[in-house]
């Protein structure tokens, strides 16, 4: 059996969770957040079946450079900004919009000669602390910009720390902050990701920038895309490659972490942590066998993992292994490996098969 790791991206799911999300947001613009390879699904495929939205966001020139050569023609917005002249020059060849979230990336938009201007994101720190001039800075930073020769069009945006957090009162002051700063500035604004697209309605102006909900997935604890009425775009499948029946007290695999409490039929999934399966997963974490579900148990390996069939006893060799996606949500996979979805998605390995439906 040659290794059967398959990545299956639905593209009809990307197109549902957009109409979901206009549905959220019907009076915002959507900037579509595909960076890191659109959240581990392939850039391309996700913006050709995105191809309603009003701009893309990504996270350097290089990603940018990808789409336009893919014909990609609507606004993209480098999230980080231009960190050099050529930098610069080269998101004007593009057509790209840039973010300026320091003092140094408006001095190098007032040092350097463009043929076209840029339309230019100012970013407003309103309590994330990551990247944004303060709110003191903001004034002379946006009175800078209106005078700059290579800046066109103004939009202003910010980033939320804990949107995630429903019940955190600091989107909500960071809400305040941003609209206390900018009153009186009449240009388009940004200021709602995913989480407060669903949870912070309030926080939805000109634009949104949704990512994680895109591919059908939610970054609320507890929660799964499903409550939502999004579909997951990403399955994650493989087949068992072996069916072992184990006595009691046996152990299996690396280090011997899992003692056999009884006898038990146990299958070996050809998938790991080279494949991008969360090494860390801990026993007990789901995984559908012919859309049963059966549990993880002992340590993770490169190429393969152990699951208990005892509930699945008519499982054999080549049954088909869902470790997320259809049917089982990646975000409880990430919460029994103690991380979140965004890393399972993005970390999925160039040896597994990606397959576009």
């Amino acid at each position: 059996m040659s290794r059967a790791v398959e990545a299956h991206i639905d593209l009809v799911a990307v197109e549902h969770n957009l109409q979901i999300l206009r549905q959220r947001a019907p009076q915002s613009k959507v900037l579509a957040v595909i960076k890191a390879n659109g959240y581990g699904h392939g850039m391309a495929g996700i913006a050709g079946a995105l191809a309603e939205v009003d701009a893309f966001g990504v996270a350097c020139v290089s990603e940018a450079k990808q789409l336009r050569r893919k014909g990609v023609c609507v606004p993209i917005l480098l999230l980080a900004g231009c960190f050099s002249y050529s930098e610069l020059q080269e998101s004007a060849q593009l057509g790209l919009d840039v973010v300026v979230h320091q003092l140094e990336q408006l001095e190098a938009l007032e040092c350097v000669k463009l043929k076209q201007p840029l339309n230019v994101w100012l970013k407003l720190d309103t309590g994330m602390h990551r990247l944004g001039v303060s709110p003191e800075q903001f004034e002379d930073t946006y009175k800078r910009l209106i005078a700059c020769e290579s800046v066109s069009n103004i939009n202003l945006m910010t980033h939320f720390a804990r949107a995630d957090e429903v019940d955190c009162p600091e989107t909500q002051q960071q809400i305040d902050c941003f609209d206390e700063v900018t009153s009186g500035v009449d240009v388009p604004c940004s200021l709602a990701n995913s989480a407060a697209l669903l949870k912070f309605p309030q926080s939805q102006r000109d634009w949104v920038r949704p990512g994680i909900m895109l591919y059908g997935v939610v970054p609320f604890e507890g929660e799964a895309g499903a409550a939502y009425g999004l579909m997951p775009v990403m399955t994650l499948t493989s087949q068992l490659m072996a069916i072992r029946d184990c006595k009691h007290g046996e152990t299996i695999g690396y280090g011997g972490a899992w003692h056999c409490p009884e006898d038990m039929r146990i299958g070996v999934v050809s998938i790991g942590y080279g494949d991008g399966y969360p090494r860390h997963a801990a026993v007990g974490t789901p995984v559908l066998v012919n859309g049963r579900r059966v549990r993880l148990i002992g340590r993770v390996s490169m190429d393969s993992i152990f699951v208990d069939l005892s509930a699945n006893p008519d499982a054999k060799l080549g049954d088909e292994a869902v470790l997320w996606g259809r049917g089982l949500p990646v975000e409880e996979v990430a919460a029994c490996s103690g991380t979140i979805p965004y890393e399972l998605l993005c970390k999925v390995t160039a040896r597994v098969k990606f397959i576009y439906r």
